[in-house]
Parts: structure tokens; C-alpha cells; sequence
């Protein structure tokens, strides 16, 4: 068995605005509000090795990882993958941004993953975690992103 979840939320924004706001990985802190660093390790190409590192949860622990992300702008696609696993035996993103016929960007995440045997929650647990949490994150992102378009808009 492995887990998979499938997001989406509908950001008032250009395009162009959305996608740099949200590849725009130094930038995540101020985007995310469960990231405390991100740290850019390597850039080849297009794709960007980067270390995150998150706000302590609510036993003090603070949880940090190695992605590797790889963002298409012709396709608007985003593939990721964790490099340094933790808990996961695999963890697989996805993102892809399409525009909406009355207007706005729709922004998707997918995440496939298997959560390692010995991890504290399984794979059920761990897919209800990331869908409570990616609706809480996606309405933060659409929050910020809207925010900047309406003052560069007026």
C-alpha cells in the first residue's frame, strides 16, 4: 500500500505570478508558515536541491530534509522528490498550474509516498496529515499570492 493525496486551489493571480511566487524556493518561510528555513545546497539547471527545514512541532522537535525539485515552465509542472526520506521510503510530488476559463490559476499538488515500517504513523495517517495540512498551506499561499497581485494591480 502507499499513500497518495490529490489538492487543488484556485488562486486569483496571473499565471506568471503564481509560478514565480511559489517556485520561488528561498522564499518559501514567507510563504509556507510550517517552514522555519530553506536553504538552496545546488542548482543544476532548472532543477534546485534545497534543504527545508520546519518550525519545531508541538513536542519541541524540529524536522529538516533534502528535496530535490525540478520546475518545467513550458508544461507548468513541477516535479520533487525527497532526497534525505526520514520517515518515508519515497515521497513524490507533483504540481501543476493551469489557468481557469473565468480566471485565476489552478494550482495542484499530488503527492505520492510509503511511509517506512518503523515510521511513527502509516501510510493512512500519513495521508490524512498531509490533506488537512496542504488545505491549510494552499489557502496561506492564495492569501499571499492574491495580496501581491492586488498591489501590483492596484
Amino acid at each position: 500500500m502507499a499513500g497518495h493525496t490529490d489538492n487543488h486551489i484556485v488562486i486569483d493571480a496571473p499565471l506568471d505570478l503564481v509560478w514565480e511566487m511559489t517556485n520561488d524556493v528561498p522564499n518559501w518561510p514567507a510563504l509556507f508558515s510550517e517552514y522555519a528555513s530553506a536553504e538552496v545546497l545546488e542548482r543544476d539547471g532548472d532543477t534546485v536541491t534545497f534543504r527545508l527545514t520546519m518550525h519545531p512541532d508541538e513536542d519541541g522537535q524540529v524536522w529538516s530534509w533534502v528535496s530535490k525539485r525540478t520546475p518545467d515552465r513550458d508544461s507548468r509542472t513541477v516535479r520533487a522528490e525527497r532526497v534525505e526520506t526520514g520517515p518515508f521510503e519515497f515521497m513524490h510530488i507533483f504540481w501543476e498550474y493551469t489557468g481557469e476559463p473565468g480566471g485565476g490559476v489552478r494550482m495542484r499538488w499530488v503527492q505520492d509516498f510509503h511511509m517506512k515500517p518503523a515510521a511513527p504513523v502509516d501510510d493512512e495517517q500519513m495521508t490524512a496529515h498531509l490533506n488537512r495540512n496542504t488545505a491549510v498551506q494552499m489557502a496561506l499561499i492564495k492569501d499571499k499570492v492574491e495580496a501581491a497581485a492586488h498591489a501590483v494591480t492596484g
